[in-house]
């Protein structure tokens, strides 16, 4: 159990971190606000948050200056006043944190600022860390088909309710997922949990992959077509596989407990929400791992 103690004292380092965001952030400075030796600090923001101390002010100083650019400002400016020296050099930072250039992922980033963090309302949660900023991304529409679960219990609004794939026979021990690759051969990795319909005491959805229409479908699949939608893309924390589930599950009760009533969007319930696993899921492959949350959006009414 980790001490609530522990949490305040790092929850002042967060907020003197967004108090100076423009500032040049010192780890030592950060480790004495905290009240540990720079060696012990360290350890405790990474098993916190899952970043290093000047890892995650970087990040957030990129997630404030992007902000910025979305609203207008030159970037090298907006690079002078984050501390970056350089046009290239906050662009090399930039790349590395998003994966794209700001340019780009200026296009696919909420208009809102970023939203301050509340390290014990994570902790409650059991995010497993800190969940950073979506992405925004327009989709064209698309087809799956999978393999229809049937289930019958109460209170389902969306597909974070639905009972976790890993809990369903023929899912836990992957052979549904090796028929369904075998059976469709998609394009690409990644596997698609969908919540397609729900009533008051039942859950049917849909654990699928990509599907080329153009394919005859096998006899006991269903095939989902998706429309085109703008999505916001939440990846849960790097964690270790044990945290997996409680990681995912906490995350969806951060976008719809936190990040939704803050934001500028509201959920589009005219089109699926859907969870996403690909290769980075993996746990015999990475040592950490993390899936995606695909929520569709549109602008909250202002009226």
């Amino acid at each position: 159990m980790i001490p609530i103690q522990q949490i305040m004292l790092l929850q002042q380092v967060i907020d003197y971190i967004e108090e100076h965001i423009k500032d040049e952030i010192e780890p030592e400075k950060l480790a004495e606000i905290a009240g540990y030796s720079p060696y012990h600090f360290y350890r405790l923001f990474q098993k916190h948050t899952g970043f290093s101390p000047m890892d995650y002010v970087v990040k957030r100083k990129l997630q404030f200056a992007l902000h910025e650019l979305v609203h207008g400002k030159k970037i090298l400016q907006i690079a002078l006043d984050y501390g970056f020296e350089t046009h290239a050099g906050f662009t090399k930072a930039f790349k590395k944190c998003f994966g794209s250039p700001p340019s780009l992922y200026k296009l696919h980033c909420p208009t809102s600022l970023p939203q301050k963090l509340d390290l014990l309302s994570l902790h409650q949660k059991n995010t497993g860390g800190i969940v950073l900023q979506p992405k925004i991304v327009k989709r064209q529409a698309f087809s799956v088909a999978g393999m229809q679960f049937d289930i019958h219990m109460d209170n389902v609004a969306y597909t974070r309710d639905a009972p976790a794939f890993w809990d369903q026979k023929g899912l836990n021990d992957g052979s549904v997922e090796r028929s369904l690759y075998k059976k469709l051969s998609p394009k690409k990795h990644g596997e698609y949990c969908i919540n397609v319909k729900t009533t008051e005491d039942q859950c049917i959805y849909l654990f699928g992959v990509d599907f080329d229409e153009g394919r005859p479908l096998p006899i006991g699949l269903t095939h989902l077509e998706i429309p085109a939608a703008t999505y916001c893309v939440f990846r849960t924390p790097l964690v270790d596989e044990d945290q997996f589930v409680p990681s995912i599950k906490g995350t969806w009760r951060y976008i719809l407990e936190d990040w939704f009533p803050q934001s500028a969007y509201e959920m589009d319930e005219s089109v699926f929400d859907f969870e996403y696993y690909d290769e980075y899921c993996h746990y015999w492959d990475f040592e950490k791992i993390y899936m995606e949350i695909h929520i569709p959006i549109k602008e909250r009414d202002k009226g």
